[in-house]
């Protein structure tokens, strides 16, 4: 038996020699039996008989002490197996039942020793605390970057080698256990608002009109990741290139509770923070996982940037839109219009749709998909309209989602990729995408000379413009699962990027292929293929059961007689 254990542990070796010795001693005793009953026996009448007769009482022997082996070995399992042994064994951690997972590089040693999936294992420990949780992120990214500056001169490749190496062992069975013990959902109408924010002078503007515009703001609860610089602060890049010193951030979460609006809500705890210092801060999709574990039971999630504005009600508006798409288990989302559009005025304005992909031609985005097209519809609809992609800066679903499609902690320093990852999961997974009917965000597109956090990378490292080839290694984890040749398993250089790669990847209940065919994606030739379904507003192949809710889907797909009965 096999076993590898955390460098940490003290290693005993007085468990192994006792099991080998019980094999040598049980082997022994099958031959001397053998031997025994064949010496025993009267003199065979013949040769072959004699043969026969031997092999027939070595052969029950021989079954005899399996059984006997059998049991041993039970009781060593069950009951006599020395501590550190059962320990091991208790915590999966026992590498040689195993190695077949580890050889077909379904699982690692690291995930192995450190972590396993434990979606499906009941626990009878209550929630974690959201106090606790704060606590061990707010200890762990501290403790992620006192170990990044110690590989401040390090490669790229070193770079990731040090985040992953702390996280396998740390933050993964962290969150292996959070996802065990995530509090209930509550069936109150509560909305989890999950908002992230880098250096960002609009987010108190973000939270304040949050609150002020909604229908119900007593059943709205905020989650806020805040990545701040508090001194040695410098703008962003200039029009000259340049950069300054300015002031310290505005501490967003201070100043909306210090206003009236806001007194009540920080004290009902309706705004959680965890605060984040610049030089720590590990780009928008790590800072998105960190916020979802502030959820705490609410109902409905939404996720938004951290310079927006509303309409009146969004809230349940939102979450009206989100009732009224045809599916079970609905994500609605899209790119928001400009800050600048008044959202109280076009109340009866359709909203737009994320229908165009393209691969990326830049070589700092590594040929990932970006969303950049969209439809409209001439008048609005009654049920939102369903929609290939998802969009990180508004995105509205039910927070069973939490649970099946987690945040990935293996997944720092991205910028691009994050909304083709989530699509792709989420769509494996069962959940079917939707347009909102109506906007009701507005999103502020452009901020230039503002600080970027790809700034804050380069300013901790010590080899210039690190964070590309960093985010481009990163990507490979990204293009992975989406299945990319290039990305394959046999093909990636850094197998470390494939760690838990099935605990945050692809659902079980349809396959990417559908997926990818459905939107028109060829991740070998690199090619987009016009669906048409999403531009022209009517469901896709597969979901032709709803065309009759859409104008543009009625008569769609039907027999000539079908159509002529619906056209009366």
């Amino acid at each position: 038996m096999t076993t590898i254990k955390r460098p940490s542990h003290r290693q005993s070796s007085r468990g192994i020699p006792a099991v080998i010795a019980i094999f040598i001693i049980l082997f022994g005793a099958v031959l001397y039996l053998a031997v025994d009953s064949r010496s025993s026996t009267t003199e065979p009448s013949s040769p072959t008989e004699g043969h026969a007769r031997m092999s027939q009482n070595l052969k029950t022997v021989v079954a005899h002490k399996r059984e006997q082996i059998s049991a041993a070995l039970k009781t060593l399992t069950e009951g006599n197996l020395p501590n550190r042994l059962r320990t091991l064994r208790q915590k999966h951690e026992i590498i040689g039942e195993r190695l077949a997972e580890v050889k077909a590089g379904t699982e690692t040693v690291e995930e192995i020793l450190h972590g396993h999936d434990m979606s499906h294992h009941a626990t009878d420990q209550p929630p974690m605390e959201l106090k606790e949780i704060i606590e061990y992120l707010d200890h762990w990214i501290h403790q992620l970057h006192e170990t990044l500056v110690e590989a401040k001169h390090a490669t790229f490749e070193g770079i990731w080698q040090a985040y992953h190496d702390l996280a396998v062992k740390t933050l993964y069975p962290w969150d292996r256990e959070y996802l065990r013990r995530m509090p209930p959902r509550r069936d109150d109408g509560s909305i989890f608002l999950s908002v992230a924010t880098y250096r960002d002078e609009n987010c108190f503007n973000t939270v304040y009109k949050a609150y002020e515009k909604a229908k119900n703001p007593e059943k709205l609860f905020i989650g806020l990741t805040q990545q701040n610089c508090h001194q040695d602060c410098k703008s962003g890049v200039l029009s000259n290139l340049s950069m300054v010193e300015v002031p310290p951030d505005d501490d967003c979460y201070q100043k909306f509770c210090d206003t009236d609006l806001g007194q009540p809500f920080c004290a009902n705890s309706q705004l959680r923070v965890l605060n984040i210092d610049e030089p720590e801060s590990l780009g928008p999709y790590a800072a998105r996982y960190f916020t979802s574990k502030l959820w705490y039971g609410e109902q409905w999630y939404m996720q938004i940037d951290a310079h927006m504005t509303f309409a009146n009600h969004w809230d349940s508006i939102s979450v009206d839109m989100l009732n009224k798409a045809p599916s079970s288990k609905p994500i609605l989302s899209h790119y928001p219009p400009s800050h600048l559009v008044d959202l109280d005025k076009r109340t009866d304005r359709a909203g737009a749709r994320l229908c165009g992909p393209v691969f990326a031609t830049s070589d700092l985005e590594s040929q990932i998909i970006r969303l950049e097209g969209a439809g409209y519809d001439p008048q609005q609809l009654e049920y939102p309209a369903f929609a290939p992609f998802t969009a990180a800066g508004y995105f509205v679903a039910h927070s069973n989602f939490l649970r099946e499609v987690p945040f990935d902690p293996f997944l720092p320093w991205i910028f691009m990729g994050e909304e083709i990852i989530m699509s792709t999961r989420l769509w494996t997974a069962g959940y079917d995408i939707f347009s909102p009917s109506r906007s009701v965000v507005g999103h502020m597109y452009v901020r230039r000379h503002k600080p970027k956090f790809w700034e804050s990378v380069h300013r901790l490292f010590a080899t210039p413009g690190i964070h590309n080839p960093l985010q481009a290694m990163v990507l490979d984890r990204i293009k992975f699962q989406l299945g990319y040749p290039e990305a394959a398993r046999d093909m990636m250089r850094h197998r470390s990027l494939l760690t838990a790669v099935e605990q945050y990847g692809m659902g079980k209940a349809r396959p990417l292929e559908e997926y990818l065919k459905i939107v028109g994606l060829n991740m070998t030739t690199k090619e987009i293929t016009y669906t048409g379904w999403c531009e022209e507003g009517y469901p896709p192949p597969g979901f032709e059961k709803f065309n009759n809710l859409y104008p543009n889907g009625k008569g769609r797909g039907l027999s000539k007689a079908a159509t002529e009965k619906a056209a009366q």
